[in-house]
């Protein structure tokens, strides 16, 4: 079972986010209050495993990688390009998995090297939603989604 272990959202780019108690998924614009949310961006929420976190070092705080939403049990190898990720009401749609780190990202500065190239998967908002830690997450195929 995949839980969501820590929400994190920040006010500039470039940065760690800060863990805060709850947020509020926006349909077609991400998370309220963080400085990625972007209507119609292909980005609008991202998603990293606590595992993977601490596999790369045991001493970083929740949201270091500037992910929105710490999770665990989340694998990468059953997350594919239109799986559908819902967390209570919200639902998201994957469109990437990893992404390019440019050379002046500040948060590769900061620890030296960063996972989110290989192991950040990031969404667009089809449902908006409250979100907070704790939360089951479940995950659908696309199509099997579509087809309900």
């Amino acid at each position: 079972m995949s839980t969501v272990v820590s929400v994190n959202i920040s006010k500039a780019k470039g940065v760690p986010k800060e863990p805060v108690e709850k947020v509020t998924a926006i349909k077609n614009y991400g998370l309220f209050g963080d400085a990625h949310a972007f209507k119609n961006s292909h980005r609008q929420i991202s998603f990293l495993d606590f595992d993977e976190i601490m596999d790369f070092k045991n001493d970083l705080s929740f949201g270091s990688f500037a992910e929105n939403i710490t999770v665990s049990g989340l694998c990468n190898e059953t997350i594919f390009l239109g799986s559908i990720i819902k967390i209570g009401n919200t639902i998201v749609k994957v469109t990437q998995i990893g992404k390019t780190c440019h050379n002046e990202c500040n948060i590769k500065k900061l620890l030296g090297s960063c996972i989110m190239p290989k192991k950040g998967i990031f969404g667009v908002i089809l449902k908006g939603g409250l979100i907070k830690p704790n939360m089951v997450i479940e995950v659908i195929n696309g199509k099997d989604f579509y087809n309900r």
